[in-house]
């Protein structure tokens, strides 16, 4: 794995207990954990169970005994090492987004490509696809219980920002991040619409903001990035990324669809919430309450019609049958377990896993789209 930050710590745990409460056919072994600090490091290596450490992530793809390359680094740096990880024919797990520009994606998708002839395998880790509710919400509209989807509505909200003396870190700054909230929550709440509805964005109409220009410099940020300046000394930095991205979108076969994403949402902590409305039904997610899934059936008497809450903790429920007793509810890190486990069944299958990278390249285009109609003043784009 390369890198250990937060996504590092969520991927450890993953790759921990996926094989104990599944029954997988590979058995996946932490070998080697590389970041750039050799003391941090070693020390996250010992907290989550790696064997070796290394601050070199070539070290990583030379190593015969090494099958998978985890990267859960800034998407700065996704590109070169997921290219140079596949040529050497090495699966690749990469975390969203795939990475800071199209071209970069696209070079992922490519080698990729070219990699799946000889059997080697990648994938793109939007993880929230893979709670029991999303997955269920997604085999309800691929069954017809909604019917014709004609709108979705999704929105990514968190509050880490709303500070305005929050410090500078590497996710505020462009050349490491791509873009602000539009690639680390809007990529998130797309493949999520995309996905629970089997529709694909075709043209966006958007607008990006950044409301606090500056914050102040911080010696390094959480994940270890350094970026000059020293704590308490009011020196402030300019932040080079939005806060808050607002679209609209149509999908293909007339879809409509309504995006927001941002981080200055007071109040709220990790709200990925969407509804789709149907012809003959609804749904609606909220991540803050991922135990539970919304249904409207709309061909219901009138006296009996209302959102159903359902309860996705039932063994018959996507992946609940390796945890609980029905009832005894799920969190957030399960969504890597589920990952982790899909991943290795698809290499020990011979079979593509999914998201893969031109999945991840589409969300990226899709983002670029945005990005494009925003310095266009909101203009309508197609998406590439």
């Amino acid at each position: 794995m390369v890198g250990h930050g937060f996504m590092g710590a969520a991927h450890s745990q993953a790759w921990r207990v996926a094989p104990r409460f599944f029954d997988l056919p590979l058995q996946p072994e932490l070998t080697l954990l590389v970041g750039r600090d050799a003391g941090r490091t070693a020390a996250a290596a010992s907290k989550w169970g790696w064997a070796e450490t290394s601050t070199d992530w070539r070290e990583a793809i030379a190593r015969d005994d090494i099958d998978v390359i985890d990267i859960v680094t800034p998407g700065a740096t996704h590109a070169e090492i997921a290219v140079a990880a596949l040529q050497a024919g090495k699966h690749v797990l990469c975390e969203k987004p795939l990475a800071n520009t199209a071209e970069e994606a696209r070079a992922m998708a490519d080698a990729a490509a070219a990699a799946e002839a000889n059997g080697v395998r990648a994938m793109v880790g939007f993880t929230y696809r893979r709670l029991p509710a999303t997955t269920h919400a997604r085999n309800l509209v691929a069954g017809g219980a909604v019917g014709m989807v004609r709108q979705v509505r999704a929105v990514y909200l968190q509050d880490w920002l709303v500070d305005p003396d929050a410090p500078l870190t590497w996710r505020l700054q462009q050349e490491q991040a791509g873009s602000g909230v539009l690639g680390d929550l809007a990529a998130h709440a797309v493949d999520l619409a995309q996905y629970i509805t089997g529709h694909r964005l075709t043209q966006v109409s958007g607008t990006l903001e950044t409301l606090v220009p500056t914050r102040p410099l911080a010696a390094e940020s959480p994940d270890g990035a350094v970026l000059g300046g020293a704590p308490g000394t009011g020196e402030r930095g300019p932040v080079t990324v939005d806060d808050v991205a607002l679209f609209t979108g149509r999908f293909e076969d007339g879809v409509l669809g309504s995006f927001e994403a941002s981080r200055m949402a007071t109040g709220r902590k990790n709200a990925l919430r969407l509804e789709v409305s149907g012809t003959l039904g609804a749904l609606s997610f909220d991540l803050e309450d991922l135990n539970f899934l919304e249904f409207y059936d709309y061909t219901a008497p009138a006296v009996r019609q209302g959102f159903t809450r359902i309860m996705v903790t039932e063994p018959t429920h996507p992946y609940v049958s390796a945890w609980w007793p029905a009832g005894h509810s799920l969190g957030y890190e399960h969504g890597f377990v589920h990952q982790a486990k899909d991943f290795v069944e698809a290499i020990a299958a011979g079979t593509q896993p999914s998201p893969s990278f031109a999945d991840g390249l589409q969300v990226q285009e899709v983002l670029d789209a945005v990005s494009a109609s925003a310095g266009k003043s909101s203009v309508w784009t197609p998406v590439a």
